[in-house]
């Protein structure tokens, strides 16, 4: 029970990668606060997981990307849990295309979901962390904000943005013992991936030195290790879990 006791706040988290890491910590004995766009049948069937656990759990319909509605999440989150020990900054979108015919909106988009939805959520939860002088915070980047992507310059440079804010916050906050890091995901298989051709994904499997895709679980390891006494003294880090990739 390496969480036993402790409260995570994860930013879309009704499906795929944050749905996973919501399942292992719950797991580990700890209560989940969860927001998504809105509470729909998919989050309240997580709800419905979660609870199997026999921790507190509740989902928060929130646009992470408004600031003022962001602070007024945190703030109830707080009222309900009484104190939030690990944020993790999921929510993401994709809006892809290539640099010369990507237009404002898109890049606007991804920009504003990606990347200032973690500092809305790091400005809120970081005054909650210093009262209690611990906590945890992963930023939840990808290899692409590491080595850069072709057609997604958008998404690449969000994730590469989450990199710089948790390096940056891990210094601003670790006199307070708040540790701050990224996990660079690679070619995780979720619905979405699902969805891709077989050929196009076989093809990229095959630059993939462990010559697969990796599971939603693994990358919930990884988080799991990041919010738990496990690294106790690992701050403004970023771990690829990605087979070999970067």
């Amino acid at each position: 029970m390496l969480l036993e006791n402790k409260t995570a706040l994860i930013t879309g988290a009704a499906r795929g990668i944050g749905k996973a890491i919501a399942l292992k910590f719950a797991a580990e004995g700890c209560n989940i606060a969860f927001t998504d766009l809105v509470i729909n049948e998919s989050a309240e069937q997580t709800i419905h997981e979660i609870e199997t656990f026999g921790v507190k759990v509740k989902g928060y319909s929130s646009n992470a990307a408004d600031f003022t509605e962001t602070h007024e999440v945190v703030n109830q989150i707080v009222a309900d849990f009484g104190r939030i020990d690990i944020l993790v900054n999921n929510a993401g979108i994709t809006k892809d295309g290539l640099l010369l015919r990507m237009n404002e909106s898109q890049w606007d988009d991804v920009i504003n979901v990606n990347l200032k939805s973690a500092y809305n959520f790091i400005h809120a939860v970081a005054p909650v962390m210093i009262r209690q002088r611990i906590g945890s915070i992963i930023n939840m980047s990808s290899v692409v904000g590491v080595n850069g992507n072709a057609g997604q310059c958008n998404y690449s440079a969000s994730k590469a943005g989450l990199i710089g804010l948790a390096k940056s916050t891990a210094k601003e906050l670790g006199s307070r013992n708040i540790r701050a890091n990224c996990i660079a995901p690679g070619f995780i298989i979720t619905e979405m991936t699902e969805k891709i051709p077989t050929d196009v994904r076989q093809a990229w499997e095959k630059t993939i030195p462990l010559r697969r895709g990796g599971s939603v679980d693994e990358v919930a390891k990884v988080a799991l290790f990041l919010a738990s006494d496990l690294s106790s003294y690992v701050s403004g880090q970023v771990i690829p879990v990605c087979g070999g990739m970067s």
